[in-house]
């Protein structure tokens, strides 16, 4: 994206990015209403999700398990829906799960199972791996399928669908095309699970034509990341 937008103020990029979805949408024959867009503000501070609060902002992204912890705390009056979109670590599950309304990694059986409970449900989608690197996280999609039926049998978890990342030098449209295909199969399995968590804020024009239902969108609505140590 283009330098100076991230120098326009914060209400001007948000409504840039609207404009940009319901263009997307459009074009695609679909409804913008039916997509949600996620606004990642990691290593952002609390007082910008009290401004994205202000502006309509009702879902909000972190990655990073303690700041995401220390951020809901902090904002828990403003009734946000609380996204974790980064990796779990399996001994964190519970942790997490305690403040995230939707986890959008659940990406191995071990997983799943860290996240079971009797007491309450929590919302996921399943992480995909459209890499040949097992270090990007996600499940490769030959074993998409027991994981599912696992998470399916899992006390506690509700499978939204699919989430995954278009890989760096791949051409976004096709790679949100074989999730959407995946997503297809998924639903032969669950029928409920009918969600696309994809496309970021340099592709989420390709990913709304693919079908996305939730895009997780940072930069280009919150300016460049502070310094952080």
């Amino acid at each position: 994206m283009n330098e100076s937008v991230f120098q326009a103020p914060l209400p001007e990029r948000l409504a840039a990015v609207r404009a940009g979805i319901a263009d997307a949408a459009a074009a695609a024959g679909r409804s913008a209403d039916e997509i949600t867009t996620i606004v990642v503000t990691k290593f952002h501070p609390a007082s910008l999700i009290e401004e994205l609060a202000g502006l309509g902002v009702r879902d909000v992204g972190e990655s990073r398990h303690q700041e995401a912890q220390a951020k809901a705390a902090e904002l828990a009056h403003l009734g946000l829906t609380w996204h974790f979109v980064g990796q779990v670590q399996g001994k964190k599950a519970r942790q997490v799960r305690a403040y995230a309304d939707v986890i959008h990694s659940l990406d191995r059986e071990s997983l799943a199972a860290a996240l079971a409970s009797e007491e309450s449900t929590v919302d996921c989608f399943v992480q995909v791996n459209l890499t040949e690197d097992p270090a990007r996280g996600g499940v490769a999609p030959e074993r998409l399928e027991a994981l599912v039926g696992q998470v399916l049998t899992t006390p506690g978890i509700r499978l939204l669908g699919l989430m995954a990342v278009a890989p760096i030098g791949a051409e976004p449209r096709r790679s949100f095309a074989r999730v959407r295909e995946l997503g297809d199969q998924v639903r032969r399995l669950a029928p409920e699970a009918r969600f696309l968590s994809m496309g970021m804020s340099s592709d989420y024009a390709d990913a709304v034509a693919e079908g996305a239902t939730h895009l997780r969108i940072g930069t280009a609505i919150t300016g460049n990341r502070p310094a952080h140590g």
